[in-house]
């Protein structure tokens, strides 16, 4: 269904999976990649969002480069090499590449992302609030004192954890929610029972992936989505 355009990321040229919905137009979602990079995987959660009606583009934050599902040390490396500010440029000039687009409704975009981009999405969120109303991290999030500046963040939040997650513990998860909820930020961060990181990915590169509870999932945050974008 989409397609590889290039846009631009402050000095650079940076570049992203399109994909648009069949009616044309629709409102716009930037999806951020796991820690794999901009694999099948996260296309076809771009391709699942346009049948949804969105316009999703997914920034190629490694720039090439990819990890396969059995290269978790690869992975890895690639996720530490990424300065945070690389990251911010290429997500903002998504968002203003998005909403330069005809196709694009709206003045406002959502993002949603998973593992690394769960984290990243509080990023984009914190940097971009001129543009980003409605965020859903999956897994991922900011934690230690070189995380972004929560306090700036306007967008509505919808998030998705593992109950099991050695990358990303539950703990951490309900006290940033306690956190942001204290600064008046619109945030609710589910943690759900009997899950472990990964569980929307349907490649099940960690053997945990949940497909009821996927189902269950998509039409929650797509609806928050539509919702605050529409």
């Amino acid at each position: 269904m989409g397609s590889i355009v290039e846009f631009s990321a402050g000095d650079i040229e940076a570049r992203g999976y399109l994909a648009v919905p069949g009616a044309g137009s629709g409102p716009g979602v930037i999806v951020v990649q796991e820690w794999w990079g901009l694999d099948s995987g996260i296309k076809a959660m771009a391709d699942r969002l346009a049948d949804n009606g969105f316009v999703a583009l997914a920034p190629d934050l490694y720039h090439g480069e990819l990890a396969e599902h059995t290269e978790m040390d690869k992975a890895g490396e690639l996720m530490s090499q990424l300065p945070p500010e690389r990251a911010a440029a290429d997500m903002s000039g998504a968002v203003d590449h998005l909403l330069g687009l005809d196709s694009t409704t709206g003045a406002g975009v959502g993002v949603v992302g998973f593992c690394m981009g769960g984290m990243l999405t509080f990023l984009l969120a914190a940097t971009r609030p001129d543009a980003v109303t409605a965020a859903v991290p999956f897994y991922g999030y900011p934690s230690g004192e070189d995380g972004p500046d929560l306090s700036k963040i306007d967008a509505a939040i919808q998030g998705h954890f593992a109950e099991t997650d050695d990358f990303f513990p539950p703990d951490g998860v309900r006290d940033l929610e306690a956190k942001m909820q204290e600064m008046g930020k619109a945030v609710t961060l589910t943690v759900h029972q009997g899950t472990g990181h990964a569980f929307m990915s349907p490649h099940d590169a960690l053997d945990s992936y949940d497909e009821q509870l996927a189902e269950t999932i998509w039409p929650q945050f797509t609806g928050f989505l539509h919702e605050i974008l529409d």
